[in-house]
Order: C-alpha cells, then structure tokens, then sequence
C-alpha cells in the first residue's frame, strides 16, 4: 500500500509539472501573437514586456501573491497576507493522511499556479502595445501579479466567498483570462488610441501587424500550451477517473479551439467577403478560451458548439470595442479574453448541473469589478505621477530604439552602404 502512495504521488507530481510547463510555454505564444500583430517599429518592445512580465509574476507570486491567494480560511472576502510558499509535504503526513492527503508536491502546485498568473499578466500587454511606457508597464505587472490577481484568486480557487457559493471555472475563463481582460480594457481606456487609429471623423483605421506568420505560430504555441492549462486543472491522473477526466479535457479543449476558427473563418468571410487572418486566428483562442471554465462535462460535439458560439462573439465583440467603443486594442484581447471568457462562465450550467447561472453570473461581475477598479486606481496613480504614455513624436518613430535601444529588424529600416 505505500508503495502504490509514492507512486501515485509521484505520476500526480511529474504530470502537474509537465502541464505546467506547457503553461510556461503560452508565454512564448503571447510574444509571438503579439509580436506579429504590432508594427515592425515596436516589436522588441512588445517583446521584452512578455519576457518581462513572467519574471515579474514568478517573484511576485513567490513574495507575496501565492501566500494571498491560498493561506486564508474559508469563505472570507478579505485574504491574509503574508510571504513565501510553505513548506513541502512530507512523506508522514502523506502516508497518514488517508484520503485527506495531498496528492502531489507543494511545488509542483505552486509552480503551476505562478504560469497562470503570468498568462493574466500577458493579456494586458497586448491590447496596450504601441504607446505605453514600458516602466509603467513593469510597475502595473508588479501589482497585478502580487495584489490584483491574488485577491480574486483566493475568492474562487483559493476557498472565498465565491468558492463557497459555488462558483464554477474549472480552468480560469474568469479568473485568470476575464481578470486579465478587465485590467487591459482599464489601461486601453486610460491610454486612448494610437495615433491614427481613429480619424477626425469617426472612422476607423486599420493598423496591420508587420508579421502574421509569427502571429500564426504564437496561436499555435498557445493552442499547443492551453492542453496543459485545462489538462493539468484535473490536477491528477493517476487513478482511472482521473485519467479518463484527462483525455476528454484534451479533446474537448481541441474540439472547442477547432469550432471557434471554423465559426470566425465563416463569420468573417460573410461579414468582410474575405477570409481574415487575425479573426481566423482570434476565433481559434476564443474557443480555447471559452471551454476553459468547464472543459471536463461537456461531449466533445457539445465543447465544439461552446467554442462555435466563443468564435462568432468574437468577430462581433471585436468590431463593436473597435468601430462603436473607440477602444483601441491592437490584438484583440479584450474580445478573446474578457467577452468570450464571460461566456465560457455562463456556459457552465449548461452542461454541469450543480453549477448555478446566477453564482457563475456573480463571479463574473466580481472579478470585473475588482480587477477593473482596481487597475484603474493604479493606472491613474501611475498616470499622474510618471505617466504612462510615450510622447507623440516617440510613437511616431516608434518604441523600439527608444525604449530598448534597439530595433527588431534593423536591416528592413537602415540603408545599406
């Protein structure tokens, strides 16, 4: 019997690592997606704050935000605060813990919760490329990442309020990808469009991405990574159930991220009489994005259909914040992560009869609220006092150089002798 223990513990272990690492791998498809979907001109910016941003998430969940997010009592509103991860579990307390004894490695749980909070983070960067300062960017990554996102944590995964009622979102629709959504719709406000992205007239545009193959591998980086991301939320596989759980995870996550392209491919082509890339691509991230909340319930033909459904709001959420809002996200983000992750909630019920539409309606407002006025507490704060927008002739010229002091493609900008 103690054998089959440490062996249980230990294929639960390996496996939550791997997931964890193909989570840590979304941050490589953010930076691509996002790289791809910017003007030349700003790439290396866009790309040093998602290389960044993870590093700062990994300090700040160690610091502070993992102990926020899941050293409180049950039910409460107000977490406690305090520093570091705890200690490991031993092997007595898991030989004598019977049921009740953790499955894998304290480690292995936090290194897997600290990528989540790096992928919150990454969805503000991109719907605030182009124009925002990057320490402005770093010092908000800092807060998100060790305050902002924790607190919500701790409501839903880390036993809170909502948690106790309740709640349902097996993966993060709301908690991490409607959190990092409601934070970059705070900052796009704040920030205001690019230049030239709306005329004096009302109109609207476009602004191409220098490099859409690299958009396309980031999508595929971060369809490949999202297996680990719904996959390791079962958080064991060493029991038949488990495993069973597992595999219809993946398939239903494949089969949703499938019907959200096909769904935006068509859209698009009824809407704009031509098969446009960037929403082909938003739809795919938007299935993906709406079975996270419940990719283990639904049929593999049902988790199609939420994606189908994940994939037509898009296009349309897209356009309205675009052409109606006047809010200028370069990439989407706000639409694929917010809009369609307030769907992936709502769809919960439909296929998990102990869900509630009301509970999951009210965690869906709350991380909003939160997260949405509380970013905007700091972007004001960091807008009054260092500013948060680059000066008009350095958005002109672009972030890079300024920045960074480099270019990503010198060779497409420089003459040669």
């Amino acid at each position: 019997m103690e054998s089959i223990v440490h062996l249980s513990y230990a294929i639960d272990t390996f496996y939550f690592l791997i997931c964890g690492a193909l989570v840590m791998w979304m941050a490589a498809g953010f930076a691509m997606l996002e790289a791809g979907l910017v003007r030349s001109k700003n790439t290396t910016v866009i790309l040093t704050k998602n290389v960044v941003l993870f590093a700062i998430a990994c300090v700040m969940y160690l610091l502070i935000g993992y102990y926020i997010m899941y050293s409180s009592s049950a039910g409460g509103i107000v977490p406690n605060f305090g520093f570091l991860i705890g200690s490991e579990n031993s092997a007595a307390d898991i030989l004598a813990g019977g049921d009740s004894a953790p499955y894998y490695s304290a480690r292995s749980d936090f290194f897997f919760q600290v990528v989540f909070v790096a992928t919150a983070m990454s969805i503000v960067s991109g719907a605030v490329a182009e124009r925002m300062k990057l320490w402005a960017f770093v010092i908000f990554c800092v807060i998100l990442t060790g305050f902002i996102y924790p607190v919500e944590g701790f409501w839903t995964w880390g036993g809170g309020w909502l948690s106790a009622m309740g709640f349902s979102d097996y993966a993060g629709s709301g908690i991490v990808h409607l959190a990092g959504a409601s934070a970059a719709l705070s900052g796009a406000i704040f920030l205001g469009p690019r230049k030239g992205k709306y005329g004096p007239k009302g109109q609207v545009n476009a602004i191409p991405g220098a490099n859409l193959p690299l958009a396309t591998l980031g999508t595929f980086i971060l369809w490949m990574g999202w297996f680990g991301f719904n996959g390791g939320s079962e958080l064991k596989m060493s029991d038949i159930t488990s495993a069973n759980n597992v595999a219809q995870v993946f398939v239903n996550t494949n089969a949703a991220a499938a019907g959200g392209l096909v769904a935006a491919l068509i859209v698009a082509t009824i809407l704009f009489k031509k098969a446009d890339l960037t929403m082909i691509l938003n739809g795919a991230l938007a299935g993906l994005v709406a079975i996270t909340a419940g990719p283990s319930a639904p049929s593999a033909l049902g988790a199609t259909l939420i994606g189908v459904v994940g994939g037509i709001i898009v296009v349309f959420s897209i356009i309205f914040i675009d052409k109606t809002l006047k809010i200028d996200d370069p990439v989407g983000a706000i639409s694929v992560h917010g809009v369609v992750g307030t769907w992936g909630l709502i769809a919960v019920p439909i296929t998990n009869p102990d869900a509630s539409l009301g509970v999951q309606v009210l965690g869906a407002l709350s991380i909003f609220a939160w997260v949405f006025a509380v970013s905007s507490i700091v972007w004001l704060i960091l807008k009054l006092f260092i500013g948060i927008r680059v000066g008009e002739e350095e958005e002109y010229e672009g972030l890079d150089f300024i920045e960074c002091g480099m270019e990503a493609y010198p060779e497409f900008t420089k003459t040669s002798k």
